[in-house]
């Protein structure tokens, strides 16, 4: 691209996110993108993948690292330590009476577990005889019933240390009300513990009511904290190796990006980081498409994720769950580890490109959950891999170029997806290779389509009012037969849409939250003490930001849990960030009743109860643009290539034309069926399907008519003569 690689005064952006099998790495400057890498994930020592990558996007894009102003990473490393329980040995320490909770725990038996009569429920994020407990007791007003006793303390302090335990989470009753007894807890235990260990408290991490989530809540903070630190100095020092001086921000759950030093102490809320960024993606996508509702479509090598943009915001959850099983992927209640972080709303589903294909032994065939990942991954790949996967059976359908993979880095073995097709599914189920490839496409996209269907019509939501925004390695090839199940008529496919991840984490500011629970009738409010403690969360926030909540480009939004009296469970309502009065009252309880009736479809009155506070404060950065220009645009348009491609509409095989994006330019239009090769990613156009390059150049899926269709074979005729 001419003139992108010149110096510029501000620099250079680098985002790289780190999925279950490849590793995706964006190179942005003062124009645009300059570079992408896609490599595979290197497990066993992420920073090795990141600096391939790095080196290979550097490399192409002719930038030296001391150009790199700003480094921005998503990563699965706290979500990978829970679920593969690979975190720090933790000591849970909390009230005397209440040391049962985390082992008893709370389970829900979902899907096949409500048949098993052997059930096992899962282990327990922490051991019994690693749960200590102190005398002390306040109430949920904050009033000290009982003082702590630090002799207790010291005993158990002792002990911990004598176990070798180096990391320790305190959970006290009560201690979001009055956090004096967690405080001077803590105090004890670091003089007593040796140098360098993790003490961690609720009242700092997350000082919310439910004591059970506010504990494992911080828990996993104690859990995965060390890891996160140990990783991201690792990261840093090997780029500094590398020549790139920039300090690593992270992304985390909610959408925003964090320094490393408080990724490290606050490692809980990087839980969801690289779904978020892709969603991110897709809202500046969707919006600049003109299609501010959409729908997110994230389909990787491991998972698949779907979320709901509106407005061109996604919805914020303040608590999901890790290791959640059933059908709302992470989101299912009562499974899995619940964590209460705000984090973008998506569901996820264990269907990528590397998800295995089986028949079980009632001859049943299946998609997932289980991954080949990167190591040994798809058969195709030929790294030892004998089980067919998604990616197997689009190679099979023709839908995949073997010699353009991954941007060109990877060549694909056809024929080690044939046999594993043949031996492992088409055989078993008496099927020919095709039908078994074709069935696994297509039951990977039913799987995939139960994750817009949880965010959508479960809640409530009329998908066909959406455009879908497909990325991710595999997502484009999927998304039109997805958007099919809907009723949706319309995908946008951005550029580099292989590494839309990626691409989002040049797009987020610097952000932090913070809660605090306040119960208190909304009609008897202290309107005074209800803007103190606003103010003071702002400026415990922004203090984490190193920012005035003054100064330019710092953003300050205030919301808070509000319910009905007696009711159990909140709904989150905006507060203007100008001091509260009776007027801002007013407006929460009107907005709140609104609120309610749209989640409920009841038009409830009576007493209304604020019950957490919330602040987040957020700071603007310095951006590059996002979306690549083609280096080459408008160059005929016509196919690079015919190939056989495999649609259930032809009954079979039928010759495909095959373009290269790069040479897409705005305007162009073409009809299905078609196969669009972009350098990470393969857009797959279907019968009854057009594409057009709109001005942003994304490419634009519609449901075919027969005056599109006429014109786009008009259109595509004359290029092709031209």
């Amino acid at each position: 691209m001419p003139g992108l690689h010149k110096p510029d005064t501000r620099g250079y952006a680098l985002g790289f996110d780190v999925g279950g099998t490849f590793t995706d790495v964006v190179l942005a400057g003062p124009e645009g993108h300059v570079a992408v890498a896609k490599c595979l994930s290197t497990h066993d020592d992420p920073t090795e993948g990141i600096i391939s990558g790095v080196t290979a996007a550097l490399r192409e894009a002719r930038v030296k690292p001391q150009q790199i102003t700003r480094a921005v990473h998503a990563t699965t490393l706290a979500t990978n330590a829970i679920l593969e329980r690979r975190g720090e040995r933790v000591a849970y320490v909390t009230t005397a009476g209440f040391r049962s909770l985390l082992p008893l725990g709370r389970y829900a038996r979902v899907e096949e577990d409500r048949y098993d009569l052997y059930f096992d429920p899962p282990v327990p994020p922490v051991p019994a005889k690693d749960c200590f407990e102190v005398p002390e007791r306040v109430d949920s007003g904050g009033h000290v019933l009982r003082p702590v006793d630090e002799d207790a303390v010291r005993r158990v302090a002792e002990e911990i240390r004598a176990r070798g335990i180096r990391a320790v989470a305190v959970c006290l009753l009560h201690a979001y009300a009055n956090p004096v007894h967690e405080r001077r807890s803590c105090e004890i235990l670091r003089q007593v513990l040796p140098a360098g260990s993790t003490v961690v408290m609720s009242s700092e991490i997350w000082p919310e009511i439910r004591e059970y989530e506010r504990a494992t809540t911080t828990l996993m903070s104690a859990y995965v904290g060390p890891v996160m630190t140990r990783y991201l100095t690792r990261l840093q020092d090997r780029l500094a190796e590398l020549g790139v001086a920039a300090r690593v921000q992270v992304m985390e759950s909610g959408g925003g990006v964090m320094s490393a030093d408080l990724a490290g102490r606050r490692a809980v809320a990087t839980i969801e980081s690289g779904p978020a960024a892709g969603v991110l993606a897709a809202s500046f996508t969707g919006t600049a498409a003109g299609h501010p509702d959409v729908i997110s479509f994230d389909m990787g090598g491991t998972t698949a994720k779907a979320c709901v943009v509106r407005g061109g915001r996604p919805h914020i959850t303040r608590e999901f769950s890790v290791g959640g099983k059933g059908s709302f992927g992470g989101r299912r209640a009562g499974t899995g580890v619940p964590i209460k972080v705000p984090a973008i709303d998506l569901a996820e589903v264990g269907a990528g490109g590397g998800s295995i294909a089986w028949v079980d032994d009632g001859g049943v065939l299946h998609v997932g959950p289980r991954s080949a990942g990167s190591a040994p991954g798809p058969a195709c790949y030929g790294l030892g891999g004998a089980e067919p996967t998604v990616t197997d059976a689009n190679l099979v359908l023709g839908y995949l170029d073997p010699s353009s993979f991954a941007g060109g880095t990877m060549a694909l073995a056809p024929e080690l997806s044939e046999k594993a097709i043949d031996q492992r599914l088409a055989g078993p189920l008496g099927v020919d290779r095709a039908v078994a490839a074709h069935a696994v496409h297509d039951l990977a996209n039913a799987t995939m389509g139960s994750a817009v269907h949880v965010v959508t019509v479960q809640r409530g939501i009329d998908p066909r009012g959406f455009a879908v925004v497909a990325f991710g390695g595999a997502g484009p090839m999927h998304a039109a037969r997805v958007a099919e199940r809907f009723g949706i008529s319309t995908v946008i496919v951005p550029p580099s849409c292989g590494v839309g991840s990626a691409v989002g984490l040049l797009a987020a500011d610097l952000s932090t939250d913070r809660v605090l629970t306040h119960v208190v009738s909304a009609q008897d409010a202290d309107l005074g003490e209800l803007e103190r403690v606003f103010t003071e969360l702002g400026a415990s926030a922004s203090g984490d930001l190193d920012v005035g909540l003054g100064d330019p480009g710092t953003r300050v939004e205030r919301s808070a849990d509000v319910r009905f009296s007696g009711q159990a469970h909140e709904l989150t309502v905006a507060v203007p960030t100008e001091p509260v009065d009776a007027k801002a009252m007013d407006r929460l309880r009107r907005e709140f009743t609104a609120r309610y009736q749209e989640a409920y479809g009841i038009a409830m009155t009576g007493p209304v109860e604020l019950v957490s506070l919330r602040v987040r404060v957020t700071r603007s950065v310095e951006k590059v643009p996002l979306g690549r220009r083609p280096e080459t645009v408008a160059q005929g348009g016509a196919p690079s290539s015919i190939r056989p491609v495999w649609f259930p509409e032809s009954g079979g095989y039928q010759d495909t034309p095959v373009y290269e994006r790069g040479r897409l330019g705005p305007g162009h239009r073409l009809s299905g069926p078609a196969i669009v090769g972009d350098h990470e990613s393969t857009v797959v156009v279907p019968p009854g399907w057009n594409a057009s390059v709109d001005e942003e150049f994304n490419l634009v899926l519609s449901a075919d008519t027969a005056e599109d269709a006429a014109g786009a074979t008009t259109s595509t005729s004359q290029r092709n003569m031209s």
